[in-house]
């Protein structure tokens, strides 16, 4: 929960003191653990999260264009406009 709303010192203490306050929860030593932890490895568990999160796929190169159709058995379908749409991927550093 810390992690995923990287949560900064205050959501943090607010956090912890409920976990304690929680029948079964922590201990107020086990939430200074935590918050100790927590403030010296914020940075690089939230970097973490961030690539795990991320496509390996990225966006190389796309095309687009909006088609009108100008004849059709059906009037009613003239002039209907479609979009086409033509993505390129790759790896990520690649």
């Amino acid at each position: 929960s810390i992690a995923s709303a990287d949560m900064d010192l205050n959501q943090l203490e607010a956090f912890l003191t409920a976990q304690t306050k929680k029948q079964g929860g922590i201990t107020s030593d086990q939430a200074a653990v935590i918050a100790k932890f927590w403030k010296n490895h914020r940075t690089p568990i939230h970097e973490s999260l961030i690539s795990q999160s991320r496509w390996d796929n990225v966006l190389k190169n796309m095309n687009w264009r909006v088609d009108l159709k100008s004849q059709l058995r059906h009037v009613d379908q003239i002039n209907t406009p479609v979009a086409i749409v033509e993505m390129e991927l790759g790896k990520n550093g690649q």
